[in-house]
């Protein structure tokens, strides 16, 4: 029993100190943190987010530059929602925090048919009340727990469903042009996160908003994804890694690469 216990010891401290270096690498490779920063961790509750608190707290202590976290939550008032949850954790964890009141639930329901996918409406007004909220807080960095795995069934639903070759970046200028929103985890498994979240027993709340739509896209592309890595191990690794290694030439974008000039004595490289 006890070289149990340490074996189990040892393979978590493998896993944490794996996904620390994940997130460290992520941040570093794309300036995501830097000296003074005011960070916005958008915590849901679930074990993504969970973790990249867990995972930046972490880094905060040990981190060459100065930067503040302030954990938000928005309570979109769904049915049976533990509104006490998060603040008794973060509370014990004496993190700063904010919990945003705000009735999403109803609005998407009453917009949303049944049976409808309701994750597009609901994601659209969660982001809107979140910047508004770094705006209020003079957050400068929004920190949002999306995975590798998240990025790469991104890249999918839009290929199959949207006709368009993008993902998810670890780094992205919102829309409006005032926000800069960043993804910690972007170089993590979904497998690790899950493993990692219940060695640490976070109180996990279920989303019975969208969680609960079994037909989803999402949940039809990670299945197939799932398949192929059991299938062949690594590929889900390697789809990613796609993303960071782009050849425009041999896309078929003409206003990403210039294929007219060809042929006419231009310089541009295959």
């Amino acid at each position: 029993m006890e070289a149990t216990k340490v074996r189990t010891s040892n393979n978590f401290k493998r896993l944490q100190a794996r996904l620390r270096g994940q997130v460290g690498k992520a941040i570093a490779d794309y300036q995501m943190i830097e000296q003074g920063d005011r960070v916005m961790v958008c915590l849901s509750g679930g074990k993504d987010s969970y973790t990249m608190l867990d995972m930046l707290l972490s880094l905060q202590r040990k981190a060459p530059v100065d930067f503040e976290l302030l954990a938000v939550n928005l309570d979109q008032k769904q049915p049976g929602f533990p509104t006490h949850v998060l603040p008794d954790y973060l509370a014990a964890l004496n993190v700063s925090y904010r919990i945003v009141e705000q009735d999403t639930y109803s609005t998407v329901t009453s917009i949303v048919p049944e049976g409808k996918t309701m994750c597009g409406l609901c994601s659209r007004l969660r982001r809107g009340i979140l910047y508004r909220v770094a705006t209020e807080e003079g957050i400068n960095k929004i920190a949002l727990g999306h995975h590798r795995d998240d990025i790469v069934e991104t890249l999918f639903l839009n290929m199959f469903y949207g006709g368009k070759l993008k993902a998810m970046p670890p780094k992205l200028l919102s829309n409006d042009k005032k926000n800069i929103v960043i993804r910690p985890l972007a170089y993590c498994a979904e497998a690790e996160i899950e493993k990692y979240a219940k060695a640490r027993e976070f109180p996990i709340i279920p989303c019975n908003l969208c969680g609960s739509q079994e037909n989803l896209q999402r949940v039809q592309i990670k299945q197939m994804l799932q398949r192929w890595e059991r299938e062949s191990p690594g590929r889900i690794n390697s789809l990613f890694h796609s993303l960071q290694n782009v050849s425009p030439s041999h896309l078929a974008d003409p206003e990403l690469f210039d294929f007219a000039s060809l042929g006419k004595g231009s310089s541009s490289s295959c």
